[in-house]
């Protein structure tokens, strides 16, 4: 059994760490950097670093911040934001990110997949999906959740690993910072659909909501979760010895 991942992210907006709820009303919540290396010190898996207003403001990534982010850390990670081109995967890796996600930028252009898959190898390629239920269908947004793509989004997630993409983040705008769950149905569905690594995103509030996301879906790679992480609500460490207890094979 594969070892399960605990990730941190860390929302960016104006070069500070802000958090939400359905993706809406975002507060500040702290320095990146300083937060980057909390998570790296007490025992995160990875690290997520989103530019969430950067496709929507129609601009590049802070790559200032991601800098400072990336030396000071000693874990796995992964960037996005504004990432539309090959040009934006190689600036950013050259900034130190490990892995490049990609989301309204393969919306636009899914051939962006393909090529920086090519160029740079599939376990480069992060296909980071929003997802929210329309009249019963699971339905790709884009521009951090403000837009209906229209698109259904099983098939979207299958489409981009067949492009290439090694890695799946499925962010539930539903349970996005409700504190009430994972979204174990919509997870399903995509770890149904696809043999790369699942990430599920939103919904996470307390340590029994990962025990239930890896019991339910075995084959669920790793929990990404944000404010419960931001303000001490879950500790990463009482986090991962609960896991353990209950059968769930994690790094201590």
């Amino acid at each position: 059994m594969i070892t399960k991942r605990i990730i941190p992210c860390l929302d960016i907006k104006n070069g500070r760490v802000v958090k939400g709820v359905n993706f809406q009303g975002l507060s500040d919540v702290s320095s990146p950097v300083e937060l980057a290396r909390y998570y790296s010190a007490c025992g995160a898996d990875e690290l997520v670093f989103y530019d969430i207003t950067a496709s929507f403001e129609g601009r590049k990534l802070f790559t200032d911040i991601l800098c400072q982010v990336a030396s000071e850390i000693f874990i796995p990670l992964t960037v996005g934001g504004g990432i539309n081109t090959v040009e934006d995967f190689d600036r950013v890796l050259k900034c130190g990110a490990d892995k490049v996600s990609v989301n309204s930028g393969a919306i636009r252009n899914p051939e962006l997949i393909r090529d920086a898959a090519q160029k740079y190898g599939n376990q480069c390629v992060v296909l980071s999906a929003d997802v929210k239920r329309v009249d019963g269908q699971f339905r790709v947004f884009a521009k951090g959740g403000r837009e209906d793509t229209g698109m259904e989004a099983i098939g979207w997630i299958k489409q981009g690993v067949a492009l290439g993409a090694g890695e799946v983040v499925v962010n539930s705008i539903d349970t996005d910072g409700v504190k009430g769950g994972f979204d174990i149905e919509m997870l399903q569905a995509v770890c149904d659909a696809v043999n790369v690594p699942v990430i599920a995103s939103g919904g996470a509030g307390a340590v029994s909501h990962f025990t239930d996301l890896f019991q339910a879906i075995p084959d669920i790679d790793a929990a990404l979760a944000a404010s419960v992480f931001h303000f001490g609500q879950i500790k990463i460490p009482d986090l991962k010895q609960e896991l353990k207890n209950n059968g769930i094979i994690v790094r201590l």
